[in-house]
């Protein structure tokens, strides 16, 4: 451990199977399986062989618990952030997009796409929203409305790996 509370990679690699779900458990949503999973793998050389591991239990998932998965996840600005049921690490992300304070216009925008994306994929838009403004958000789920199911489910899983690789980062402390 460092000063920062966070821990270091050889913090990580100490860790038992239950701690390591406890602290890492979080990273995927509502997926604490993935790092059950990722765990067997360790020890990790650096934070990018840890997520690689935690991104190879993502996509070495039966396509049932994939698309199960994909579908833990909440949609853009939809009901879970109305209600403000979504997890905290979810609140922040759409929140640093203004995801969660829309004009209504915008809001039924997304509803509009949020339904149709469902529709054609089975599963919700995800996309890392950290740094994007609404408009590129808008057209970039335009643009994935018109892809194939499986390269969308790929999409899917690579944003995925954006999103929880910044997850991690915030969870780790640097180290060298």
């Amino acid at each position: 451990m460092v000063d920062s509370g966070k821990p270091d990679l050889a913090a990580i690699n100490r860790l038992d199977g239950a701690g390591f779900v406890v602290r890492f458990g979080g990273v995927f949503e509502h997926a604490a399986w993935v790092a059950e999973r990722a765990h067997a793998h360790g020890p990790f050389a650096s934070l990018d062989d840890l997520h690689a591991a935690m991104m190879r239990a993502v996509r070495a998932a039966p396509t049932e618990t994939r698309i199960a998965f994909l579908n833990g996840h909440p949609e853009l600005a939809g009901p879970e952030a109305r209600a403000r049921s979504m997890t905290a690490d979810s609140a922040s992300e759409q929140g640093s997009a203004g995801l969660d304070h829309m004009p209504a216009a915008d809001a039924e925008a997304f509803d509009r796409l949020n339904a149709a994306y469902r529709r054609r994929f089975g599963f919700p838009f995800i996309i890392a929203v950290r740094g994007r403004a609404q408009a590129e958000i808008l057209a970039i789920f335009a643009e994935r409305l018109r892809r194939t199911p499986g390269e969308e489910e790929q999409a899917a899983l690579d944003e995925i790996a954006l999103i929880t690789r910044m997850r991690l980062d915030r969870l780790v402390a640097a180290s060298g």
